[in-house]
């Protein structure tokens, strides 16, 4: 019960019992049979879990040619950065990359 419990907080539905709609198209997806038996193990909603999975990735795409179209447009609007500027962006972005000291 503790795995039903566990799922239920995070959103999901276990398997069994559940209705399923034939209006959405269907795709075959293969798991390695370790993973296949971890996943009837478990009971995990296998349907819901890759829909979400597909949706979260979409989303990415999404946002990656957004942000590709944001460049263009602000390239096309100031220009290519010169040494200077991409100096300083490389700066900016290796102090955001360097992980927080330690507290304590």
């Amino acid at each position: 019960m503790e795995a039903v419990d566990n799922l239920a907080h995070r959103g999901l539905r276990p398997t069994g019992g559940e209705c399923i709609d034939r209006r959405m198209p269907r795709m075959q997806v293969y798991l390695p049979a370790a993973m296949y038996e971890q996943v009837k193990a478990r009971g995990l909603p296998v349907s819901e879990l890759l829909q979400k999975a597909v949706q979260a990735e979409l989303r990415r795409l999404d946002l990656l040619a957004e942000s590709d179209r944001y460049l263009a447009d602000l390239v096309a609007e100031v220009g290519q950065p010169g040494p200077t500027q991409r100096g300083r962006a490389a700066a900016l972005a290796r102090r955001i990359a360097r992980p927080a000291p330690k507290a304590g």
